[in-house]
């Protein structure tokens, strides 16, 4: 494994340190609500695009598990700054974060 796990606490930390935000599920769960600043890049559509993630990064899905598989698949094609929020969007949610809905990161 050549990426971190993180948690929801010092995820505005990474932020403020210029981390990418990729949210890795598909777009209806991305458009239903987002963490804040995070862009949808699904994890279906991620080989080939791997150019469009920079360093540092941070892969958020609903749980932890896809975004963890997409930091693994990034990380074998070479990637670093790969980090994973590990509980994802829901834990978020479940305390009591904001969520963006929509389009706008």
């Amino acid at each position: 494994m050549t990426y971190q796990d993180i948690f929801t606490a010092e995820l505005e930390t990474k932020k403020r340190e210029g981390a990418q935000l990729i949210d890795v599920r598909e777009r209806d769960e991305y458009l239903t609500g987002h963490i804040p600043g995070a862009v949808s890049l699904p994890l279906s559509e991620l080989a080939g695009r791997e150019n469009d993630i920079s360093s540092p990064a941070v892969l958020i899905c609903a749980s932890g598990n896809r975004s963890s598989q997409a930091a693994a698949y990034l990380a074998a094609q070479g990637k670093t700054g790969l980090m994973n929020l590990s509980g994802g969007t829901l834990t978020w949610m479940r305390e009591g974060r904001d969520l963006n809905r929509g389009e706008q990161p």
